[in-house]
């Protein structure tokens, strides 16, 4: 196989998509230092401000999805769509790529679609319990379906399956030597539990409104707080940094530290958050987001529920936090069986089994 490879990877919209992808590149560019890749994004999207940051160029596409209501939106959509086929070709034909990797997200639609249509081969990454629209739809014309959960067949061709997991950060595989590192670092008594609040890199509003109800309880129970409440919301609640045992972030950049030092982590459950928390193996809590698509952090959730591993709360049972949450809290017993038993589902070697798949269709160069 030439060692000058041309690598286009598709995938957007949420950091769900990103990352993955992302970490995809530095492994097939750690292995083939001379390829070259190239990123196709949504328009407008935070992939086109998030992968450049990783080193790699992007072109973006004017495409977006379906709303679930009536929309004007939906009246652009066919117009869209053209646009983006159009312009996914002509991207292929000037890069002229040797493989085409997706990651979901609206633009790796046109873009795998085109490939294949040029007989490149293509290979796409499923974060999901229950796979996107747009991956459901390539799965029957992609050369292989890479997957983090079992049973998808009824949705994907089951020859074409292989269960990989996720792309996941690698300082995560290290985490239980940096506990110390980790106590400095946040400056945490660890004489106290350290609660860990996760509502993703925007933020999650009903997560948010249900630590800062029970600030006084967390108080009480003399626990410390690490808040991630997400970008939109910190101007909200940056004003708790005040409190004593609480501390408030937009944006955790030492993620790695964060998971190190949690004795108990509430966290939304998309596909990458959940595939970390696996690695993590500490007692999670998911309160997942009702409005995704497919409702598919619901899925991702009870999967890991349905094997004793987490326990969850949907956003229409809040009310029963208190209960849930301090019962856990008092039973060690519970807290160290679900630990054990989500890390008994993580899968590390994610990132390497599926480049390896990519290297398999790149053998046939």
């Amino acid at each position: 196989m030439k060692q000058s490879i041309n690598i286009l990877i598709s995938g957007g919209g949420t950091g769900g998509h990103i990352y993955p992808a992302i970490a995809i590149a530095n492994e097939i560019k750690a292995r083939y230092p001379d390829a070259n890749f190239l990123f196709v994004g949504a328009k407008d999207k935070m992939e086109m401000e998030k992968v450049p940051q990783a080193g790699y160029k992007i072109e973006g596409l004017w495409i977006s999805g379906i709303q679930r209501k009536l929309t004007r939106k939906n009246a652009s959509f066919p117009f869209k769509l053209v646009n983006s086929l159009w312009n996914a070709r002509r991207i292929i034909r000037n890069f002229k790529p040797d493989i085409a990797i997706g990651t979901g997200g609206f633009a790796s639609g046109p873009t795998l679609i085109m490939a294949n249509r040029r007989n490149i081969p293509t290979l796409i990454q499923e974060q999901n319990s229950y796979p996107g629209i747009t991956n459901r739809l390539l799965g029957k014309r992609v050369q292989k379906i890479c997957v983090a959960y079992e049973n998808l067949e009824r949705f994907f061709p089951a020859n074409k399956i292989i269960k990989t997991g996720n792309p996941v950060r690698q300082d995560l595989l290290t985490i239980h030597s940096k506990l110390q590192q980790a106590t400095d670092f946040y400056q945490l008594d660890k004489s106290k539990k350290t609660v860990l609040v996760l509502g993703g890199s925007l933020g999650a509003r009903k997560i948010n409104q249900l630590i800062e109800a029970h600030l006084a309880f967390f108080k009480t129970q003399n626990i410390e707080l690490i808040w991630q409440c997400g970008k939109l919301y910190f101007d909200t609640y940056k004003k708790y940094n005040d409190n004593k045992n609480v501390q408030v972030h937009a944006f955790l950049n030492k993620m790695d530290l964060a998971y190190a030092t949690a004795d108990v982590i509430l966290s939304r459950a998309g596909a990458s958050s959940v595939s970390e928390l696996c690695i993590v193996g500490k007692p999670v809590v998911f309160i997942p987001s009702p409005n995704v698509a497919e409702d598919h952090q619901t899925k991702n959730a009870k999967f890991i529920v349905d094997r004793h591993a987490a326990i969850m709360i949907k956003e229409t049972e809040l009310d029963t936090f208190l209960v849930v949450f301090e019962s856990l809290l008092k039973d060690i017993g519970k807290q160290q069986s679900l630990a054990e038993n989500i890390k008994e589902l993580a899968l590390p070697s994610a990132t390497k089994d599926i480049v390896d798949e990519v290297e398999k269709l790149l053998s046939h160069l």
